[in-house]
């Protein structure tokens, strides 16, 4: 079963220890080299002001209350996560990015995603269109297979394949002579 990222951010973290919440996920830490959802940031609750990483390792249960995890002792300094720190300082963020198909056709900004929690892996973008467009279709679900790159301000996934009218032969009514 695939989680909305808003299942996830902005939600409690509790300890299966203390029976109590340690901690508020507040921003998903993606990495933009295959969209794997590698930890969170986090709001410590003893600490208001000091952030924390929680690793996607260490979530035991993602519910509708929150992300379950041990103890509070699960939760690190971003400086002690020396093999996360290449895509710690990258800040990248899905949401708000533009998305585009490979013939430049502009499809919107990315709005949600769907999160498998076995995985941690992003399989599903939610692009919201044009004002106009968005009222007449609403919101576009891209796969995460039909990405084919992602950059600093943009989403390109694959051109849509569009069903060709089928054309029906004319014939001519009128005898032969």
């Amino acid at each position: 079963m695939l989680v909305l990222s808003k299942m996830i951010l902005q939600r409690p973290v509790m300890s299966l220890r203390t029976s109590s919440q340690v901690a508020t996920a507040t921003q998903a830490i993606i990495n933009p080299n295959n969209l794997r959802i590698e930890g969170f940031f986090c709001a410590d609750s003893l600490e208001r002001s000091k952030q924390l990483v929680l690793l996607h390792k260490d979530i035991r249960d993602v519910l509708t209350a929150g992300l379950i995890i041990d103890d509070h002792a699960d939760l690190a300094e971003p400086e002690d996560l020396v093999r996360l720190k290449k895509i710690i300082d990258l800040h990248f963020e899905i949401i708000g990015k533009r998305v585009r198909t490979q013939s430049k056709k502009r499809l919107g900004k990315v709005v949600d995603y769907a999160v498998d929690p076995e995985s941690m892996m992003i399989k599903k973008i939610y692009s919201s269109q044009s004002l106009v467009k968005h009222f007449m279709g609403g919101t576009l679900s891209i796969d995460r297979n039909q990405v084919i790159e992602i950059t600093n301000k943009e989403i390109i996934v694959q051109d849509a394949v569009e069903k060709a009218e089928e054309t029906v032969p004319i014939f001519n009514t009128q005898p032969a002579s």
